[in-house]
């Protein structure tokens, strides 16, 4: 069992963990020697240079030792180290010792530096087999050279520790605090069957499956699985991200997300509510309740089970007078002031438009190279002689107009041009039809989708003000009766409207309502 399974792989590939470095790696990839994955057997394979391994193999008869120099992937403080020999049996690298030191980020040291430390004196190793050492906590370094005595092979090495927290020098300045190079740290989870919940918070977006999180399949009616992640520093939290990169057909069916400041009471705050999941893409969604508390751990539940690859809480250490939370937006009246000052300073978040975090609002349309990517239940079947393939029916029309109205549906476009101010003043609803906006160009920087559910009073209920950035290739259909901004574009951009309307569209069904303080839209 792995000792240092609580701290950070600091010589990651995943983190950026690099061989600058070698004396001599004639038979393997001296890569392979910081993968994430186990080594694998190669028993039986061969190539021009002999046998093949996964790892770091040098050639025999060495009169001295053979050396690798690595930088890590951050710096940070070292607690031990894993020399791992797997499926090295008769040339395993008998013995090993490990120096550090930290320097500059952009040198690349030499054997003979005379900055290296020992970190480890030379310790025996023996065939096939996990080697677990284990030292006082050094001082932050972030180069370390493996010596081998006098040659042989290693499949994997590991330097664990805990890394140098880098956080931004303006407190206000929204970063993500779980991140594995801010100092965050996954303290367990209910189960990592295929994938460790350490994975969650590494750099990047990963490769596959393997470098993510995922439980094995529940059987059980109300199962859920969840992972506990400790924050690099308390901090204001504002928005997360949930990336399934890779996870089509086994990603969670939804999630909820709580929050503490002092896990040993076990009081958690929900931060987002239970809430549907997609395949192989990032979420972003909003977070409710933490206004006006600094919290120190996320934890994440997944329902029923499933695989997620990286997390993402975003905030700041300090709390920030003009970041506005959906319950702080001003109020809202209904009267039109053309002549209204706008008054800046208060910012809701814009976040990139996903079918799961704009489904209380409407739908997204849009297709998906990736088929597995599409949201599930899409029906999708070739067309055009296998030439194109047709996502059926993302949106229905939807209008209740009186039967004597004569309301017909039909299509119309609006050339927008772009603002100088990105600010939320009015807002809109049309109470018979549902709306589509279809881009007609699939270039530019796309355009902003503001919505709000209706209130009790009929009003926009502001604590459900959502900002949405779209990308040229997405379309949206507003719910029939959703508040929403006028459309407000980065570039000039036309779009294809289709709603129901009566007669020729003189008779407007579009209730507009004024902020008494406009928001600014932060981008």
């Amino acid at each position: 069992m792995n000792p240092f399974a609580h701290a950070t792989e600091l010589s990651s590939a995943a983190t950026g963990g690099t061989i600058l470095s070698y004396s001599d790696s004639w038979f393997t990839d001296i890569n392979h020697l910081l993968y994430v994955e186990p080594a694998p057997s190669l028993k039986g394979q061969f190539g021009p240079n002999g046998a093949l391994f996964s790892g770091w193999e040098s050639r025999r008869h060495n009169p001295t030792y053979d050396w690798c120099i690595i930088k890590l992937g951050t710096s940070g403080s070292l607690i031990g180290f894993d020399v791992d020999t797997s499926h090295f049996n008769g040339n395993e690298a008998p013995a090993v010792s490990i120096d550090a030191f930290l320097g500059p980020p952009d040198i690349s040291p030499t054997e003979d530096d005379p900055r290296w430390t020992q970190l480890l004196a030379r310790v025996p190793c023996g065939p096939n087999a996990h080697h677990y050492f284990e030292i006082a906590p050094s001082t932050p370094v972030n180069y370390v050279k493996l010596n081998m005595y006098p040659d042989g092979g290693i499949a994997r090495f590991r330097a664990y520790g805990s890394v140098v927290p880098v956080h931004p020098v303006d407190p206000l300045e929204t970063f993500d605090l779980a991140h594995v190079f801010a100092g965050g740290a996954v303290l367990g989870t209910s189960d990592q069957h295929f994938g460790v919940g350490s994975n969650l918070i590494l750099p990047g977006r990963g490769k596959d499956m393997g470098d993510g999180w995922e439980t094995k399949r529940s059987r059980e009616p109300g199962h859920c699985d969840w992972a506990l992640i400790q924050l690099g520093k308390q901090g204001y939290l504002q928005y997360i991200e949930i990336d399934t990169a890779h996870f089509k057909g086994n990603f969670p069916e939804s999630c909820e997300v709580l929050a503490a400041t002092d896990i040993s009471a076990d009081k958690w705050t929900e931060i987002l509510p239970r809430t549907k999941l997609g395949p192989h893409r990032q979420h972003y969604f909003l977070l409710q309740n933490v206004r006006d508390a600094a919290y120190t751990h996320v934890k994440i539940i997944i329902h029923p089970d499933g695989g997620i690859k990286r997390i993402r809480i975003f905030g700041t250490l300090e709390q920030s007078d003009n970041f506005v939370l959906p319950a702080d937006v001003p109020n809202i009246a209904p009267v039109i002031d053309t002549a209204q000052t706008p008054i800046v300073g208060m910012h809701l978040p814009i976040l990139p438009l996903t079918p799961e975090a704009f489904a209380p609002f409407g739908q997204v349309i849009a297709a998906y190279r990736d088929h597995g990517a599409a949201p599930k239940g899409t029906k999708i079947t070739p067309a055009n002689f296998g030439s194109a393939s047709k996502f059926h029916k993302l949106s229905l029309l939807d209008s209740d107009y009186p039967a004597e109205s004569g309301a017909t549906t039909g299509l119309s476009v609006y050339h927008c041009k772009p603002t100088d101010l990105f600010q939320l003043t009015h807002m809109e609803r049309h109470a018979h039809t549902n709306q589509a906006f279809i881009p007609m160009s699939g270039q530019g920087r796309g355009y902003l989708v503001v919505v709000a559910q209706t209130g009790s009073d009929g009003k926009p209920d502001v604590k459900t003000l959502r900002a949405f950035k779209a990308s040229p290739s997405q379309g949206i259909v507003y719910k029939k009766a959703l508040w929403h901004q006028p459309m407000t574009v980065l570039d000039e951009m036309d779009f294809t409207c289709v709603e129901t309307q009566v007669g020729d569209g003189s008779i407007a069904d579009c209730e507009i309502l004024a902020l008494e303080s406009p928001v600014e839209l932060k981008l």
